[in-house]
């Protein structure tokens, strides 16, 4: 099942408001500073274990940011 299919029932959750914050969502400076440096180790094979977890997470985490949004995205302009 993709993620974008698990998603499907909190995107119909949202209305038109929630689904603008939604869009508005956005990574700080710290924490887009963070997943650079750790995909700077990773390509140069240099992460630890616990470094791979903590990048594996922030991946997972702006990757499940990103179907929220196109679902966001798909809902208003499905309502206009």
């Amino acid at each position: 099942m993709s993620g974008a299919t698990v998603l499907d029932p909190l995107s119909r959750c949202l209305d038109a408001e929630s689904a603008r914050r939604v869009l508005a969502l956005g990574v700080s400076a710290s924490a887009q500073q963070r997943v650079d440096t750790l995909a700077e180790r990773a390509n140069d094979g240099l992460l630890s274990d616990d470094e791979r977890e903590e990048y594996e997470a922030l991946i997972n985490a702006e990757d499940f940011v990103a179907i929220l949004k196109l679902k966001a995205r798909k809902q208003l302009s499905d309502a206009r």
